[in-house]
């Protein structure tokens, strides 16, 4: 018989967000009469049409594909010049980051896993609590923890606590670590870190010669100019920082998958023996293999988003997503809740009403107000106690879940 991987036997029952459909799925077939009422403000799908710039050049690169003249086959694993040079120039504009440095994927999220594949086992890893639940699972899936706890932690991981007191920026640890996941804007908790916050992770990770991964999906909803949109911006970061993006949330790619990671030439991990490696030539030989790259309509539309006119619809979208976070932290503010976050991400992550665990409010959500929120705990431990709302969804649904929220609280 052939012998699995075992360490996936260490993972928890399920994955969050398909243990929260499984309860939804439960919840409408016994409420069928509710099931066109639900509204839906748990996973971060979007919800608004794509940015017309993009479909426009989606539909012209089918009809390249149409005609034996402008067919295209494979394309470059590591993403077409066109669009690498398009992300260069424009989301890393003078911050010396060339289209060398960039490589195009199917989505931010698998590359936050995959990244996995060129690090070595011994590695000390830090993670953030609450977390993006893919950062622990894929490192408990390829051998790097121990079991898990009752609570979700897994032996091996250093947990970096992010809560309330310190605005859910975790402090730098004391020990040292060798990988840092570091997501800002954060998901789930919505906040925002500051220049000074992340210069003092860089600093870290110089001295100990730590790699950073820095997850920043959320960039393009930063309304605060003191904000960094890059882990780029900080000095010293092109020394031991690797950035992920993705076209999901601001380019609305959810259903399209299309992102980046981006791997500055001075970035170096080392062998057993010390020998310094490039990260950047382990990550094009481990895409060549494993990879053949996003679809050239894809990537045409992704090129779209960076026109003048795609730039603007991205804006419309982001604005449309912060107006309705805006709004559901005012009516979670007015019912006496602490809120956070909603303001540079389009998250809004509430503290539960007293006696109130993260799940109980989850079942109370659905069963009493038929509207789907994000359990905080099935972040981590330290996510017990809030839950998040999306903003992704219409300004309608958005304003209907703010009146059943006050009438259900």
């Amino acid at each position: 018989m052939a012998r699995i991987n075992d360490n996936f036997l260490k993972l928890k029952a399920g994955y969050l967000f398909p243990e929260i459909g499984r309860r939804v799925a439960a919840y409408t077939e016994a409420n069928a009469d509710k099931a066109s009422t639900l509204i839906r403000c748990g996973i971060g799908d979007v919800t608004e049409a794509l940015p017309k710039a993009v479909q426009e050049a989606m539909h012209k690169a089918v009809d390249e594909l149409g005609c034996r003249d402008t067919f295209r086959g494979y394309g470059p694993e590591q993403g077409y010049g066109f669009l690498r040079e398009a992300i260069a120039d424009n989301a890393f504009a003078g911050l010396d980051i060339s289209a060398d440095d960039i490589f195009v994927s199917d989505g931010s999220k698998c590359d936050t896993g995959n990244i996995l594949d060129i690090f070595g086992k011994g590695n000390t890893i830090a993670v953030t609590d609450p977390v993006y639940p893919v950062y622990v699972d894929t490192n408990v899936m390829i051998g790097n923890t121990g079991e898990g706890d009752e609570n979700g932690r897994y032996e091996g991981l250093v947990y970096l606590a992010c809560t309330a007191e310190n605005d859910f920026v975790p402090a730098i640890p004391k020990e040292k670590v060798d990988i840092i996941y570091l997501c800002y804007p954060n998901n789930p908790t919505g906040a925002s870190a500051t220049r000074e916050q992340l210069q003092a992770w860089v600093d870290y990770a110089l001295k100990n010669d730590a790699i950073i991964l820095y997850d920043a999906a959320y960039e393009a909803f930063i309304q605060d100019a003191d904000v960094p949109k890059s882990i780029y911006e900080i000095e010293g970061a092109k020394e031991c920082a690797l950035e992920f993006r993705s076209f999901s949330k601001n380019g609305g790619f959810t259903g399209v998958r299309c992102g980046y990671i981006v791997i500055p030439d001075s970035v170096f991990g080392s062998t057993a023996t010390g020998e310094k490696i490039s990260i950047k030539q382990l990550w094009s030989r481990r895409t060549s293999t494993k990879f053949n790259g996003a679809s050239y309509p894809v990537q045409r539309g992704a090129e779209a988003v960076f026109s003048d006119a795609g730039k603007a619809e991205v804006a419309a979208l982001v604005e449309h997503y912060m107006g309705n976070a805006a709004l559901l932290r005012t009516a979670c503010t007015e019912l006496g809740l602490k809120v956070f976050g909603g303001e540079n991400a389009p998250y809004v992550w509430v503290a539960c009403p007293a006696g109130l665990s993260s799940w109980d409010m989850f079942d109370k959500m659905l069963s009493e107000a038929n509207v789907v929120i994000t359990p905080g705990s099935g972040f981590g431990a330290a996510g017990e106690g809030y839950f998040r709302i999306s903003a992704f969804n219409s300004r309608a649904n958005v304003e209907e879940v703010c009146k059943r929220l006050k009438a259900l609280l």
